[in-house]
């Protein structure tokens, strides 16, 4: 094996590349917020809402849950432009990716509502705590702070799974990348830098999680429980 190993050509577009490493931070930031709100709000319908509306999200969720992120991209993206909605492409990729995390968070935010003891409910009731303070103090956020690691999880997820987006015209990193490879020809020194590129990624959003879930649970930086 006579291959040389020349890293120079592509450390060379590191404009390309951090404009496609600021694409990928975009997308997973406003992916995160809308997903999670999202995610949220369907799982407090899943579990209390009407009838139809319980049918409604449990089907929603079993239809995204079961068919690939990179044909709802398609769906979504190419459908509203079908129907005549032009939406700019970050923007679907945007949407792509919130209706496919909503989903997975909806079933684990609704894991941690229900394992909440019905005598939490009960106090609340006792104190005289209106619907909504019941559902953001004694439903919500003890269910969040229970599920908060396979939440963290998933978001990492969501931002490495946010690379198939570039199968629909998004120059995120992973799009940049297969430019660069495709002009430079360095294709295994490409994949090395773009891997370390994610897997920096990856820990920076696991520590900001964990950052966050620190100053959003105090019981769990008392108790020192690792998140």
């Amino acid at each position: 094996m006579n291959y040389e190993f020349d890293f120079t050509p592509v450390l060379s577009q590191w404009p390309l590349l951090l404009d496609g490493l600021l694409t990928t931070v975009q997308l997973t930031l406003l992916t995160t917020v809308a997903g999670i709100i999202t995610g949220s709000l369907l799982a407090v319908t899943y579990t209390a809402g009407p009838r139809w509306a319980r049918i409604v999200v449990k089907t929603y969720v079993e239809i995204i849950r079961n068919t690939p992120l990179l044909i709802q991209a398609y769906f979504l993206i190419f459908g509203f432009a079908a129907a005549g909605f032009r939406i700019p492409i970050l923007i679907g990729a945007v949407i792509a990716l919130t209706v496919n995390v909503a989903a997975y968070t909806t079933e684990i935010v609704r894991a941690g509502i229900e394992s909440l003891h019905q005598s939490q409910l009960e106090a609340a009731e006792c104190l005289g705590l209106t619907s909504l303070q019941t559902y953001v103090h004694v439903i919500i956020r003890p269910a969040v702070e229970r599920v908060y690691p396979a939440l963290t999880s998933q978001y990492v997820l969501l931002m490495l799974f946010s690379s198939i987006v570039s199968a629909v015209g998004v120059n995120e990193l992973f799009g940049v990348a297969n430019r660069i490879q495709s002009v430079t020809f360095r294709n295994f020194e490409v994949f090395v830098v773009l891997g370390v590129m994610y897997f920096s990624l990856s820990v920076l959003v696991r520590v900001l999680f964990n950052l966050i879930g620190l100053a959003l649970f105090p019981r769990l930086r008392r108790l020192g429980t690792p998140l």
